[in-house]
């Protein structure tokens, strides 16, 4: 199968309506909703799909992985935008285990909460007004803000507290698992969750995002007085470089912290990362692996890193006022960047493929790279919904 880089770029369209891409967006949904719909009786609810093996078929994993709310978040995104009740019994049938999940200690004690429980409980509740979804959901975060350590003012990411190696480290994706908190802190006024939230982004912002307005993956502070030691990478080129998808989780989580807090630092930080991100891009508009990393015929990309990206942009945008001087550019950059995902980067063409996006990178330096990747096709379905319908996700209500 020819790689991306024999790709021709995408046509570049100009900035346009939603209503003006139909020819786009709408048959890359229909597409991008049977081969959801063909997954159905593959997992059956009983397992999840992480990333896919070298034939282009995804792996029936437990519900163990930080991804696995991903898939039915697919399922309600679908059954929101067709109200077809296959999706919806698929969707509860998915999530209905993720109640089992959080009672298992080894598993709740994770900063992936937000990413586990928004997309499966939250979406249920924000779906069809499930009331124990809803406490499941407020329950999840309760576990994640066991993860917050007041003595250094940060959610851990990784292991153990006390941990010697990872007592002290925060991580970018962290910031798309804030959304939990906020959200729990609306439902229940208790100010605890909203607290560490803020906290946590406020930290990610000073520390994490350089002054150029990339961004280091991690960043390691003392866990006893919480004093910052050094930035680092886990998944990146090398520890001053920038990890493109780490760069997405940043442009879409600081606007979401904005939406909660209406903190303009947040907006600004979402800003001016997404120019960073768009102006580091290559011609087809679709992120290479790292910004940092030399680029040869055969480097990765990582189709998911643009996916989180368009709708991240998407999410600023609707922060922007209609005179911004930035919304020419931005909106710009979703059309080129989408047709570019959907035009060369999605599996219309390809029926043996089971995920919607090829070409995505989960860890380049562990050697898994070029496949499909759960969460690179739920962004992928989310920007469509959302330029053709404005169908947003389960971020917020």
């Amino acid at each position: 199968m020819p790689g991306p880089e024999q790709a021709k770029p995408a046509d570049t369209p100009a900035p346009a309506a939603a209503a003006q891409q139909n020819n786009v967006w709408k048959p890359a949904i229909s597409q991008a909703l049977e081969k959801t719909a063909a997954m159905i009786p593959y997992f059956e609810g009983k397992s999840y799909p992480h990333v896919s093996d070298k034939s282009w078929k995804y792996k029936k994993e437990s519900y163990n992985n930080w991804t696995a709310g991903f898939y039915p978040g697919m399922l309600w995104l679908s059954y929101q935008y067709t109200k077809d009740e296959k999706f919806k019994q698929a969707a509860e049938q998915a999530t209905t285990r993720f109640k089992d999940r959080l009672k298992n200690a080894g598993l709740s004690d994770t900063h992936d909460l937000g990413f586990l429980y928004t997309l499966t409980t939250a979406a249920q509740w924000m779906a069809v007004k499930d009331t124990a979804a809803k406490q499941t959901t407020v329950e999840a975060a309760d576990a994640l803000l066991k993860r917050y350590r007041p003595e250094s003012d940060l959610i851990q990411a990784w292991g153990k507290k006390g941990d010697k190696n990872n007592g002290g480290r925060i991580i970018i994706d962290t910031m798309m698992n804030l959304p939990l908190l906020y959200w729990a802190s609306e439902q229940t006024n208790n100010e605890a969750y909203r607290k560490a939230a803020i906290s946590q982004a406020n930290k990610t912002l000073k520390y994490i995002v350089r002054p150029d307005n990339s961004s280091f993956h991690t960043y390691y502070f003392d866990q006893n007085n919480g004093q910052p030691l050094r930035g680092a990478t886990h998944q990146g080129y090398k520890d001053d470089s920038t990890w493109a998808r780490g760069q997405a989780w940043g442009i879409y989580g600081f606007a979401l912290s904005y939406r909660y807090t209406k903190n303009e630092e947040y907006l600004e930080a979402s800003r001016k990362m997404a120019r960073y991100f768009i102006e580091h891009l290559p011609p087809d508009q679709v992120a290479y692996w790292d910004f940092n990393v030399p680029v040869l015929a055969d480097t990765p990309r990582d189709s998911s890193a643009s996916a989180i990206a368009a709708c991240g942009v998407l999410e600023l945008l609707g922060h922007l006022p209609k005179d911004d001087k930035d919304r020419a550019y931005f909106e710009k950059f979703v059309n080129d960047s989408m047709t570019s995902l959907v035009n060369h980067y999605s599996t219309k063409n390809d029926p043996d493929a089971q995920g919607l996006l090829k070409y995505g990178a989960y860890n380049v330096n562990n050697k898994e790279f070029n496949q499909h990747t759960i969460w690179g096709d739920y962004f992928y379905l989310e920007a469509l919904m959302r330029l053709d319908k404005g169908l947003h996700g389960y971020w917020y209500e």
